[in-house]
């Protein structure tokens, strides 16, 4: 089993930053993908980014591109999304996943944590 938390979410003016933190426990392989992930009011959950934990691979949606960027800290088992310039129309709730490199689909995934990004 892994356990996935994440944490830096809040309330920021457009064109601000935040990062996100999600901090992974449990059965950790090296050959996990780990995933941000977000859902707006409304609107179906959506791909927003994915790092490869053995090699530190990396892979952003090309609408996010420039603005986030994913990375992880393999000694604090600890996956990040540093997001930049933000816009309000980033507001959602974030989450973060993991699966094993052969899948398709994300296996685990943790509570969420809600961005809003006021005009």
């Amino acid at each position: 089993q892994v356990q996935l938390v994440e944490s830096g979410g809040g309330l920021v003016q457009a064109g601000g930053s935040l990062r996100l933190s999600c901090a992974a426990s449990g059965r950790i392989f090296s050959n996990y993908i780990m995933g941000w992930f977000r859902q707006a009011p409304g609107k179906e959950r959506e791909f927003v980014a994915a790092t490869s934990w053995s090699d530190g691979s990396t892979y952003v949606v090309n609408s996010m591109k420039g603005r986030f960027t994913i990375s992880r800290d393999n000694a604090k088992n600890t996956v990040y999304l540093e997001m930049n310039s933000l816009k309000p129309e980033d507001t959602a709730v974030y989450y973060c996943a993991a699966k094993t490199a052969n899948l398709v689909t994300y296996n685990y995934w943790g509570q969420g944590t809600q961005v809003t990004v006021s005009s």
